[in-house]
């Protein structure tokens, strides 16, 4: 059998070292790569273009769930299985949504994760056995009910970039040359995204972020 080719993405090198030293004692898994933020993953995969990548949730500059988005959008047959501490229906949804195809959380067990590489690679979803009842069956009951409308969906992919930047501390024109845009527009999406949360200050949209893992607290 083909050994699996994973990437991981973690910022935290500690972590990220404590997980390529469980992989590699498994003789069907090889690490090809590292990322320690979503741009630099989403890259990562352009270029090496692994069977699976391992993907935090709670990365800087690019959050995993943006990150899961685009690497499914230009390279569809990557698996990725999110690895987060958050538990909240709303997260698992909009992760799921995005299009991973495993969500682990950072306490389980290394059996655990060794469970959703296997899943995955025979096309199963693999979710958390620490998730409870309550969360997965919410999820899937959703087409039954009313659609519920959650605050993250009503922000365009845009405006959850500016928000992440301005939680981590970015100003206006930081933001702008980072993400190529003018001060202008910048503005705009700050203004947008706070009507839309109905936040009005920088200490509520980071408590926000915090909130919904976009950011460490």
């Amino acid at each position: 059998m083909d050994k699996q080719e994973i990437l991981i993405a973690e910022d935290h090198t500690i972590l990220r070292e404590g997980i390529k030293a469980l992989l590699s004692k498994e003789p069907d898994l090889v690490i090809v790569g590292e990322a320690d933020d979503g741009r630099q993953a989403i890259q990562q995969c352009q270029e090496l273009e692994p069977h699976v990548v391992l993907m935090d949730l709670s990365m800087p500059n690019l959050n995993g769930t943006e990150a899961i988005r685009a690497i499914k959008q230009r390279n569809p047959g990557i698996k990725i299985i999110a690895l987060t501490m958050h538990k909240s229906e709303e997260y698992v949804r909009a992760t799921l949504e995005a299009g991973a195809d495993g969500y682990v959380l950072k306490d389980d067990s290394q059996k655990d994760l060794l469970a959703a590489f296997a899943s995955v690679q025979k096309g199963r979803v693999y979710l958390s056995s620490g998730i409870c009842d309550k969360v997965i069956n919410g999820y899937l009951k959703r087409s039954m009910d009313e659609p519920a409308e959650y605050s993250w969906d009503l922000l365009t992919v845009r405006e959850r970039q500016v928000l992440k930047l301005i939680a981590e501390g970015s100003k206006s024109r930081e933001i702008g040359d980072y993400l190529s845009i003018s001060l202008k527009t910048v503005e705009k999406h700050r203004t947008n995204l706070m009507n839309k949360l109905d936040l009005h200050s920088v200490s509520a949209l980071t408590t926000y972020a915090i909130d919904n893992c976009l950011i460490s607290p």
